[in-house]
């Protein structure tokens, strides 16, 4: 049995950020690392950004190997024994530790067919595994209009290929934007040369040849009609990995749910990143946030009260994407079943649209807008009232 003072299970930016938050409040603590990919912590988002644009692989990665924290890489660890403090992987190791971080992140949701046809893109090694198909391969399907589909949709594009876009909205990123907003993004993504199917389902995928051809079915009309493709992307969101938790009897509701000092129910147990579940008081609601900011903010925050701190986590987490020339920032509710106020200074070029609910602001989406960030995380802690005419001019 290896001992640690700290314990993290899970790989990724949440593993690496709290790794420093320990490193900056214990120097000399011990610090042990499970994390199921055979890698060890690197920065996400440029899966499906910078890479694509001729970032270097090698830029990725986080270092977390100058923090002394040791690291157990490809393995998934299998039981959580709460009273004796130890867990057990699936290479039978058994770790004990004193303080336990749950970064155990999420899994890609699947279709029931497919199988590895179909690629979920989330890691490393998906994205290596796109890049080579794509080297060889012209016609790409993504399935999709949220954050991977826009952002894959558009990499694979500005490196030459064939896409098309399948999704069951009217828009891309029709689960946050306005309505008008969302069809601006349909016709300037087919300005770029994609091919969208709005409002459309993936109902099934056989191989035929080298070929992959999808079934696909109409929302409006029910008409099917099918495609042939060299190759299928999916983003179609993940469910968190809560099931070690859970067989270990901490609390979970769409995730961990943890305190606000991100402990999971457990003086010694915290959980952060995309599986925790938390209470944020600016917008007076529990969440879950599945984005870089959360991941490193909230992961550097569980780090430094495992190791001694009794600080409430209150941050707001922002979230970014980037869609060809296009950029955005959101915080906090962002949904269009609330009441948008759009302020452009540019129409869907450049501004800010305002989301209110209850005469409070709830979200702000910063489009094309800068270092604002900020100060809409204020503006949402602010407690009102707000008409819609009190908020364009703002940020």
């Amino acid at each position: 049995m290896t001992h640690y003072n700290y314990l993290i299970i899970g790989g990724g930016m949440t593993a690496d950020a709290a790794a420093r938050g320990i490193r900056d409040v214990d120097a000399k603590g011990s610090v042990g690392l499970i994390g199921e990919e055979p890698h060890p912590p690197y920065n996400r988002p440029p899966l499906s950004k910078k890479l694509w644009q001729g970032k270097p692989l090698e830029s990725i990665w986080r270092k977390t190997e100058t923090l002394d924290v040791e690291m157990h890489l490809g393995r998934a660890v299998q039981t959580l024994d709460l009273p004796n403090k130890h867990v057990t992987d699936d290479q039978g190791n058994v770790y004990s530790f004193e303080r336990l971080l749950l970064a155990t992140g999420g899994t890609p949701r699947r279709f029931p067919f497919g199988g590895d046809d179909i690629l979920y893109f989330r890691t490393l090694d998906d994205y290596q595994k796109l890049r080579t198909l794509s080297d060889g391969k012209q016609r790409f399907a993504v399935i999709g209009g949220g954050f991977i589909g826009s952002e894959i949709a558009a990499a694979l594009t500005i490196n030459g290929k064939d896409v098309i876009m399948i999704f069951p909205g009217e828009g891309i990123g029709a689960r946050m934007f306005p309505h008008d907003l969302s069809q601006f993004l349909n016709r300037y993504y087919q300005e770029k040369g994609i091919e969208l199917l709005a409002g459309s389902l993936v109902i099934g995928l056989t191989r035929q040849g080298e070929k992959l051809r999808l079934n696909i079915r109409d929302n409006r009309t029910g008409a099917e009609k099918w495609l042939l493709v060299d190759g299928v992307v999916a983003g179609i969101g993940i469910e968190p990995n809560i099931a070690l938790a859970q067989r270990a009897g901490l609390p979970v509701d769409n995730g961990i749910v943890v305190d606000e000092y991100l402990r999971a129910g457990n003086p010694d147990v915290y959980a952060a990143g995309d599986v925790a579940n938390f209470y944020n008081p600016a917008l007076s609601r529990r969440i879950r946030v599945e984005h870089e900011n959360n991941a490193l903010t909230m992961g550097r925050h569980a780090g430094r009260n495992m190791a001694g701190e009794t600080t409430p986590y209150h941050y707001l987490p922002y979230f970014y994407s980037d869609l060809f020339e296009l950029g955005y920032e959101a915080i906090g509710f962002v949904d269009p079943q609330l009441e948008t106020i759009p302020a452009w200074s540019t129409p869907y070029q450049k501004g800010v649209v305002y989301y209110l609910q209850d005469r409070r602001v709830r979200g702000v989406l910063l489009w094309n807008v800068w270092e604002k960030a900020g100060d809409a995380r204020n503006l949402i802690a602010e407690p009102g009232p707000f008409k819609p005419e009190d908020l364009p001019g703002r940020l």
